[in-house]
């Protein structure tokens, strides 16, 4: 099935330890249904020293999360809603939010 939250897309999360929370998508893994939400699902990572990073130790960063554990948030009504699917005239496909009946996709 097709994911139909893209990349900057505000999100809300329904289940697990960050229910409740808002962010926007940084990155999604079509192939294993995953997206990546900023200062969402926040784990502790242990870091080698690197040109980059010169001291290691511990980071904190995102962690992938399943794409069915999130809502898209409607950039009309501010509600986490499920999305819909509509043709314009034009013969684009579009994303529609099914609680207000906006399109998503900015046209």
């Amino acid at each position: 099935m097709a994911m139909r939250i893209k990349t900057g897309d505000r999100v809300y999360v329904i289940s697990g330890k960050d229910r409740g929370k808002e962010g926007k998508v940084l990155r999604r893994d079509l192939g294993k249904d995953l997206v990546v939400v900023e200062n969402v699902n926040m784990v502790t990572k242990s870091v080698r020293p690197s040109q980059k990073n010169p001291r290691g130790g511990l980071v904190k960063q995102e962690a992938p999360l399943r794409a069915c554990k999130v809502m898209l948030v409607c950039p009309a009504c501010g509600k986490p809603t499920r999305v819909g699917r509509a043709f314009l005239d034009d013969g684009r496909k579009v994303r529609v939010c099914k609680k207000c009946g906006e399109i998503v996709d900015k046209v």
